[in-house]
């Protein structure tokens, strides 16, 4: 494995030092007007980055004096316009819900199979959802959001001519509900992209708010909607009518004008790109401790969801009317919880919504395991809907706040994996538990455990890390080479002299980098002590390839570069750190 050496070698040669952008390899010496050309094009693979972070500047530019009520997002056109059509994707999404779970309650008595219609509906989202994140981050994310929809219209057809073929069964249903999953395990990571590129960073709480509106005010008109059309016409007619709604969605998508800027380094292979986005979340504190906790929380409280059903019927005079209602106050209640969330957020920290979200969510659950009627039912209802979006949304703006544009996608995939993931095995958990005892023990089981798990997760899995700034940055210059590298792995070294009375604490501080580097996509990361020269660290990073080196210096934020300025603190050579990067042949 021969070096390539740090001068002379047009292949390690970086842009000299700045007073005011200091750079990762600092004594290059100055580059030809060659080189210099190659930086400039370079530099133009940080376009969709730069794109997007200027829309957001300017966005915060416009919005600044804007009201940062509940409504404020919706006074941004494209945000509306992509509003509206999200409410018409959720009330397809709820309408195909309630049709399949009731549609389900005619073709078997089995609970285990009543509940698993939750579970294909969402474990889709659970095995494709990082596949859709990366895909998402790296095509044109209207033209992937508009196919997501044509994808859902087509399923919905092959149901309605299932249903009115006469060959429903059982098996097929959950089967067609899986695929259906398929579109929405696709549309949701672009959707959730794209939503902090609408509006300005003060209004991000808001809009994912309103985002939980749309989604519980289509748990309101979807249920109503289907419940009427399956009283009126029949199941085929509401998947009909879901195959309409989700036609006209594509086409008002197809009204977005916004401009996909793609890189000159060309696209991420996908399996690098989900490599690089599941390196960042592991990497990551708080997106580690956002995902424990909402995993948590969902794992507990799909069972009343799940169990639903069965409970509507159990109730006095209880039917598919029943069922509806009680879905529409579940979804009045979040709604009415939204309206007072800006509140919530300024009289308690996040970890105090969630916890508190987590036991009144229980506190319903278990109203609604002795619940008789549906006066009781109606406002236990109405209660879990409030403790749901206030902690769905608590746990949203964390995840969204943790993460760079770059990744974006990526990131709230694996956050909406670890959502369905337990959705789908607490509502297999949860049925089996009925199948076992009864729906009432289970949502009481299901209750008294979720505030439990939510306390040791909060304590165990604490989230201390300090909120970074994760806008891009130029201050790192990428390399330049006449003739890159072409396959093979690349190693980058940076040699450092440390004070050894201060080692413990470089030590402490390269452990921040090894994070840093891994989660801009890096293969490896180690720090070397010389045993003859104590003073002497040498950091060593390995790449995937040459174009994968470069996308890292695209991914810098300012707090890399100033993790940076804390490494280089520590340094007390003569000259500047040493940079100096190697091919693995």
């Amino acid at each position: 494995m021969p070096p390539l050496p740090s001068h002379e070698s047009t292949r390690s040669v970086a842009p000299p030092p700045s007073p005011d952008a200091p750079d990762l390899n600092p004594g290059a010496p100055p580059q030809s007007d060659a080189a210099a050309d190659r930086a400039a094009r370079a530099a133009l693979a940080r376009g969709t980055e730069e794109s997007v972070a200027a829309q957001l500047g300017d966005s915060a530019a416009l919005n600044q004096a804007a009201s940062l009520s509940p409504f404020a997002p919706l006074s941004v056109p494209v945000f509306r316009m992509l509003w509206l059509t999200w409410v018409a994707a959720n009330t397809c999404m709820w309408m195909n819900d309630v049709a399949a779970a009731w549609l389900m309650t005619t073709l078997t008595t089995s609970p285990v199979l009543v509940a698993l219609v939750q579970t294909a509906s969402t474990l889709p989202v659970f095995l494709l959802g990082l596949p859709s994140g990366a895909l998402a981050d790296i095509l044109d994310r209207r033209r992937y959001f508009i196919a997501t929809q044509f994808w859902v219209a087509a399923v919905a057809l092959v149901l309605c001519v299932a249903i009115l073929a006469g060959g429903m069964t059982a098996p097929l249903l959950l089967a067609l509900t899986f695929a259906n999953g398929i579109g929405l395990a696709m549309r949701w990571p672009v959707f959730a992209a794209i939503v902090p590129e609408l509006v300005s960073r003060p209004q991000l709480p808001a809009a994912l708010a309103l985002n939980g509106v749309a989604m519980n005010a289509s748990r309101i008109i979807g249920p109503l909607l289907a419940g009427a059309i399956i009283a009126s016409a029949g199941s085929a007619w509401v998947f009909v009518l879901n195959a309409v709604l989700s036609i006209i969605s594509g086409f008002t998508i197809m009204r977005w004008k916004r401009v996909h800027t793609p890189s000159p380094l060309g696209r991420e292979k996908l399996t690098s790109a989900m490599r690089v986005g599941l390196q960042f979340v592991r990497q990551s504190p708080r997106m580690r401790a956002v995902l424990w906790r909402i995993s948590i929380f969902f794992l507990h409280a799909t069972a009343l969801l799940a169990l639903l059903p069965l409970l509507a019927k159990g109730l006095e005079g209880g039917g598919a009317g029943t069922f509806t209602l009680l879905l529409a106050s579940m979804g009045a209640g979040a709604i009415t919880a939204a309206m007072f969330l800006p509140r919530l957020r300024q009289a308690m920290a996040r970890d105090v919504l969630v916890i508190r979200g987590t036991a009144l969510q229980a506190a319903a659950t278990g109203v609604m395991a002795v619940a008789p009627n549906v006066y009781v039912a109606v406002p236990a209802m109405f209660v879990a809907g409030m403790a749901w979006i206030t902690t769905a949304n608590s746990l949203s703006v964390s995840a969204q706040l943790a993460l760079p544009n770059w990744v974006r996608a990526r990131g709230m995939s694996i956050y909406q994996m670890s959502i369905m993931g337990a959705t789908a095995l607490g509502a297999a958990v949860w049925g089996q538990v009925a199948t076992l005892t009864d729906v009432h023990v289970s949502l009481g089981i299901a209750a008294a455990t979720g505030v439990v798990a939510m306390l040791l997760v909060q304590r165990l899995v604490a989230d201390r890390s300090m909120e970074e700034d994760l806008s891009p940055s130029r201050a790192f210059k990428a390399p330049v080479a006449d003739t890159p590298p072409g396959s093979g792995h690349l190693v980058v070294t940076i040699e450092y002299f440390i004070d050894p009375a201060r080692a413990a604490e470089f030590r402490a501080v390269m452990q921040e980098s090894r994070r840093s580097r891994l989660r801009q996509g890096a293969l490896g990361w180690q720090l070397l002590h010389d045993i003859s020269q104590p003073a002497r660290y040498v950091e060593r990073i390995e790449d995937e390839s040459w174009t994968e080196h470069l996308r890292r210096f695209d991914r810098v934020t300012a707090s890399d570069v100033a993790l940076r300025d804390r490494k280089l603190a520590f340094h007390v050579g003569d000259a500047p750190p040493r940079v100096t990067r190697w091919t693995v042949e």
